[in-house]
Formats: C-alpha cells, sequence, structure tokens
C-alpha cells in the first residue's frame, strides 16, 4: 500500500505539472507544482502514521495501537460485520465520546486473532 500511494502522489504531481505548465509556462508552474507535491508527501505520511501497527485484545474490549506506540482508538466492541473471512468491520465504543469502526483485513492479521476478533464482534453484536 505503501509503494501504490507513493506512486499516487507521483502521478498527482505530475499531472498538476502537467496542466500548470500549458497554462502559465514551465518556471511558472514549478512553485505551485512544488507546493502540491508537499502538501500530498505530508497527507501520506500522516497517513502512515495514523495506521494501526498493534491490537489489544481484551474480554470486550479492543485498543489498537500506531507503530509509534501511541494509543489510536480504544472501547468495546459494540458491533460486528464480516464478509466471507476476508474483511471485519468493528465498531468500537469509547468510555466518552461516539463510536469508531476499525477494518481490518483477513491477510493483514494471524488467522487464528482474526477468528478471535470476529467471535468477539459476533458476540457483542449478539448474531
Amino acid at each position: 500500500m505503501r509503494a501504490a500511494l507513493e506512486i499516487f502522489v507521483l502521478t498527482a504531481t505530475s499531472a498538476v505539472y502537467a496542466c500548470f505548465a500549458s497554462h502559465l509556462g514551465k518556471w511558472q508552474a514549478l512553485p505551485l507544482t512544488l507546493a502540491v507535491a508537499a502538501s500530498l508527501m505530508l497527507c501520506a505520511r500522516r497517513y502512515g502514521r495514523a495506521q494501526p501497527a498493534a491490537l489489544r485484545i481484551g474480554r470486550d474490549e479492543l485498543s489498537v495501537w500506531g507503530q509509534a506506540g501511541t494509543l489510536l482508538m480504544q472501547g468495546h466492541i459494540t458491533g460486528c460485520s464480516q464478509w466471507s473471512g476476508r474483511l471485519l468491520i468493528l465498531a468500537l465504543q469509547p468510555e466518552a465520546g461516539r463510536a469508531r469502526t476499525l477494518l481490518l483485513a483477513a491477510d493483514a492479521l494471524p488467522a487464528p486473532v482474526f477468528r478471535q476478533l470476529s467471535v468477539l464482534g459476533r458476540r457483542a453484536a449478539g448474531a
């Protein structure tokens, strides 16, 4: 996914340059293109940091940790949706605030962990 994101940034930057260069000229388009490239790279970096790196599974609770060791989300599992053993969506309700959803692909987790989370989700959803 990281490689796809980098290819997107390069493609979008070259498209912006092509559009601006045709209207403004090559040298006038360069600062705008660099600004767009910097903005896209910062957004990609922020997106990468927001991706979960570790899960801590409790009895009816789940906490999601980022790569820097920061807590991204934590709460009780209140709902679940699962598609053919490949994709799992869990609804997490924190102590205070609104519910958040967590999307988990089966190939991103070991099989026993994916099964454990799907069982916890179905149990919490009342299925």
